[in-house]
């Protein structure tokens, strides 16, 4: 079972090969929120098994276990990472690939009980499933597209044609009690620009943070989804409202402000007390 760790906003996820242990250690000093070892796609078939020694190896470290360290995931290639790598401390958390149906979840939570798990749906059939995978087992604590392989599925060429799994996903994630799912990742790593409009546009739809490839795209992604001055300062006059005046109420400036209005506000600044 992984350490305890606190529960935490986490904007910026990192992936990184399995294979190489030297730039696995750098991510780890990178800036993101969460490091994401990858022993999927990003590893060749015939290192796999280096990859997942090099990984283990990773999580036995007591430095890699402690609290204040960035937590690591790992996005597995099979059962076989699952098992080798379930009981290490330093595990905070198991990416799950190409997940089409409640029975994997319970699968993998048996082999990794306590486990924090994070569903992958890359595929039509895993979207039409989002809800009960989302709430397929209590160790699954989020849920996100992959959607490099949904596209092939889908046949989608544009961005927009992913709006609606993108929407599926968020509603599945909120009516299973889970924390909003983070984006899937953005391929250029030169387009900064592009990357920070997309993640705009995902912020829109509700999704909240990031996957990233390379660290030179973890500030941009930070940037887009951290609350604005204006929206800290919209919503502490919503909660300063709210605490003088029970109910229903309209601020002087025309907004409206019920339960639904102040729940938001407080996410808002929770959020942004990640500074």
């Amino acid at each position: 079972m992984s350490a305890a760790r606190p529960r935490t906003v986490a904007l910026t996820w990192l992936y990184v090969p399995g294979d190489r242990p030297d730039v696995v250690r750098k991510a780890l000093g990178a800036g993101a929120d969460v490091v994401i070892v990858d022993l999927e796609d990003a590893v060749a078939p015939d290192r796999k098994e280096y990859a997942r020694a090099a990984t283990a190896e990773l999580l036995a470290d007591p430095a890699t276990a402690d609290p204040a360290a960035v937590p690591v995931h790992v996005r597995v290639h099979g059962e076989d990472d699952v098992t080798a790598l379930a009981g290490l401390p330093g595990l905070a958390g198991l990416r799950l690939p190409k997940i089409t149906h409640a029975a994997s979840v319970h699968h993998v939570a048996a082999l990794a009980p306590g486990v924090p798990l994070y569903p992958l749906l890359e595929s039509a059939l895993a979207v039409e499933h989002a809800y009960s995978i989302a709430g397929a087992h209590h160790d699954v604590r989020g849920i996100a597209l992959g959607e490099s392989d949904l596209r092939a599925d889908l046949g989608v060429r544009e961005d927009a044609g992913l709006d609606w799994p993108r929407g599926r996903v968020v509603v599945a994630a909120r009516a299973a009690g889970l924390d909003p799912p983070v984006m899937s990742v953005f391929p250029d790593v030169r387009d900064l620009a592009g990357l920070r409009s997309s993640c705009a546009h995902g912020r829109r739809s509700g999704l909240l943070g990031r996957a990233a490839i390379h660290p030179r795209q973890l500030p941009v992604i930070e940037q887009a989804f951290r609350p604005t001055t204006g929206e800290i300062e919209a919503a502490e006059q919503i909660l300063e409202a709210a605490r003088e005046r029970a109910g229903a109420q309209a601020l002087p400036d025309g907004r409206f402000v019920d339960a639904a209005v102040v729940a938001t506000a407080q996410r808002t600044l929770t959020l942004a007390r990640r500074s």
